[in-house]
């Protein structure tokens, strides 16, 4: 987005408060136009309810949102544009098909809707099943599908009124892997042919990465880290994100004089870190490698080995704690070995505090 540029969407302060519970606290963030935007989360975050609340379908507590610059939503004023007024396109996880309707009206439906004439509808129909590889399934029944094309029938529905702003929620989660792989990769590409802006909820990593230009990493109702997936990878904001992302492993460390030990543990660590007593550490996965047992630094139990056609992932175990880490190896270990680690300087990771 250019600096003169408007965002496509703007969220700014939003709460959600169920009786004294806050569902919602302080969220706020900018979507580009063109720009896809993860949401990303455990269960119980208020990733969904954030989703919610930009679709209409729940009023905020506090905090306003806008889509193209229109206010659709202000808990001050008690603005709240209903949802079909706010001309957005939606995916969801159970796909939402009418299955008494045939393919073509079910995604004929938002067309209807806006009064556009039937030979219009019928060629914009035709026009995006034709884009989810359904060109030839208009008279079928949804009931008749497989989840994959059901979901693409979901997705035709979702862009076929051309709306400024697609939300996806958790729209994958009811498929195999297999199939949700593919799925993935044929929503980016749907996303970007559109040009369209859109945001999408995930629990997912995979998704979310492969997805999204920006991510919100979300925990207890707040955005933790806002940020390119590189990003998140490269320099997660705190121990908690980089557990959540699996990154690595997130040692609990403790200052002895003026080195560092893995606490629990007579393990060195060198005398960098924060001015603390106590840190918490992350060894990224994709930074490790195996070095003799015999070498200073990290050692770990191989626990368990699996051959990947061109390299070995080994499950490791830290010697003396519970943490465990994912590590690639040209060569097999034997489970048993006692194992050394070797991670550059400049790819670890400190965390002050060990608060959560």
């Amino acid at each position: 987005m250019s600096a003169n540029a408007s965002p496509a969407v703007s969220v700014r302060g939003l709460a959600l408060n169920y009786g004294a519970a806050r569902i919602l606290d302080d969220v706020g963030f900018d979507v580009a136009a063109g720009e896809v935007l993860a949401l990303l989360g455990p269960s119980g975050c208020g990733k969904t309810t954030l989703l919610q609340l930009l679709a209409g379908l729940l009023a905020p507590s506090a905090g306003r949102i806008e889509i193209l610059g229109r206010v659709v939503a202000d808990a001050a004023t008690g603005t709240r544009v209903p949802p079909e007024a706010r001309g957005l396109g939606m995916v969801f996880q159970d796909y939402a098909l009418w299955p008494h309707m045939s393919v073509a009206a079910n995604v004929a439906f938002p067309l209807e809707m806006l009064g556009v004439p039937a030979a219009e509808r019928r060629s914009r129909v035709a026009a995006a099943l034709k884009r989810v590889g359904l060109g030839a399934m208009a008279d079928r029944r949804p009931s008749d599908m497989s989840g994959g094309q059901q979901q693409r029938v979901a997705l035709a529905r979702a862009v076929v009124a051309e709306p400024p702003l697609v939300l996806f929620d958790e729209p994958l989660s009811n498929l195999d892997p297999e199939l949700r792989e593919a799925m993935v990769g044929e929503i980016g590409s749907l996303v970007a042919d559109l040009g369209l802006t859109a945001i999408y909820v995930t629990h997912d990593r995979g998704e979310a990465f492969a997805l999204a230009d920006k991510v919100a990493v979300m925990r207890a109702g707040r955005i933790a880290q806002f940020a390119p997936p590189e990003t998140l990878v490269a320099a997660p904001a705190s121990a908690e994100v980089a557990e959540f992302l699996n990154l690595g492993c997130v040692l609990p460390m403790r200052r002895n004089g003026t080195e560092w030990h893995i606490a629990g543990t007579t393990m060195r660590f060198g005398t960098m870190g924060p001015a603390t007593p106590e840190a918490r550490l992350l060894l990224p996965g994709r930074s490790l490698r195996l070095v003799g047992s015999e070498e200073s630094g990290p050692r770990a139990e191989v626990l368990r080995t699996r051959f990947r056609g061109d390299s070995y992932a080994l499950t490791l175990r830290i010697c003396g704690t519970a943490h465990e880490v994912q590590v690639a190896s040209p060569r097999r270990a034997e489970i048993g070995d006692i194992v050394g680690l070797f991670c550059p300087p400049e790819d670890i990771r400190w965390f002050a505090s060990t608060a959560s």
